[in-house]
């Protein structure tokens, strides 16, 4: 698509001229791009407002519209990052990045990682890499050139991709498990996939169940990992794992590891992506909301059914 080549044609000279900057003066062009952002960019600003006050009823309203603007700048350095991150090696990792859990991280076997949009999750998987085998799963954009574009700045640091909507990503998933990789999972967003609904900041939310349902079924234990600004450093810190059972209920893990996002959330508010439709609930995709759909329609086809025979004349 035309849209697609543009735009990447345009991102990847910028990145030629960002990733040649210092990390400080990148990072700066980064909060211009995210104060643009703040002053163009309308329906973005007004639902990230809204889902802050609906989140922090407590707070002012001066209060939230500071998070909401802070939160642009973020993400604006957040780009900018992203786009110097080919810089990042060991050296350069050493000076930018610090670590807390880093001894929690799997070493030669497979695992599942659950982080949210928090701080800069592409560092995060970056840094991540430096230290195992690291595998994320992703969706393929309508945007080829787009794609090219994500993939290839992965694969500079070994991380592996998956597309989550492919008919293969099931098999992909348990062969980068068998060959020891991390599996990386971003669920604090609503999507297209089999989700359950959890409490998020006080409301009905869904969070996909596959992260969850692998552990069980697989055995390998959850690796929680969250990155947060502090400066002009990005700390990682790596929770101490989770290990699921044959007996646990997926649901109940999903809802352990979204308050676990809240949590870090609460910690940096300005630092999530507040404009996302975190609370859209997607009826096709709430697994055990149709699955109760479902038995009060048989319920009712039962009840309906009975009545039909009680009101039939009786043959002698």
């Amino acid at each position: 698509m035309i849209r697609g080549r543009v735009l990447t044609i345009g991102l990847r000279a910028v990145s030629g001229v960002v990733r040649r900057l210092s990390l400080p003066t990148a990072r700066g062009i980064g909060v211009f791009i995210g104060q643009l952002g703040w002053l163009l960019l309308w329906p973005d600003r007004g639902r990230a407002i809204a889902n802050i006050t609906a989140a922090f009823p407590d707070w002012s309203r001066r209060r939230c519209l500071r998070t909401a603007r802070a939160m642009f700048h973020h993400l604006g350095k957040t780009l900018a990052e992203i786009l110097w991150l080919p810089n990042l090696n060991a050296e350069t990792l050493a000076r930018t990045t610090t670590f807390e859990g880093l001894e929690n991280l799997p070493t030669g076997e497979g695992a599942i990682g659950i982080t949210g949009h928090c701080g800069n999750w592409e560092w995060l998987a970056h840094a991540i890499a430096r230290h195992t085998p690291l595998t994320v799963l992703h969706r393929e954009r309508d945007e080829v050139e787009m794609n090219d574009f994500a993939t290839e700045l992965r694969h500079s640091s070994g991380i592996s991709t998956i597309d989550r909507g492919s008919t293969a990503a099931g098999r992909e998933m348990i062969r980068a498990l068998r060959r020891g990789s991390l599996l990386g999972f971003l669920i604090d967003q609503s999507i297209r996939s089999e989700s359950v609904r959890v409490t998020f900041f006080g409301r009905p939310a869904l969070a996909p169940l596959g992260p969850a349902r692998l552990a069980i079924t697989t055995g390998m234990p959850i690796i929680r990992m969250f990155c947060e600004r502090r400066g002009d450093k990005l700390h990682i810190r790596i929770l101490e794992p989770i290990l699921a059972g044959p007996d646990d209920d997926a649901a109940s893990i999903t809802a352990r590891l979204t308050a676990d996002i809240e949590e870090q959330i609460r910690r940096v508010p300005e630092q999530w992506v507040w404009m996302h439709g975190r609370w859209r609930i997607r009826s096709k995709w709430e697994v055990f909301g149709n699955e109760k759909a479902e038995g009060r329609k048989v319920k009712r086809e039962r009840k309906r059914r009975k009545a039909r025979e009680k009101n039939q004349p009786q043959r002698h």
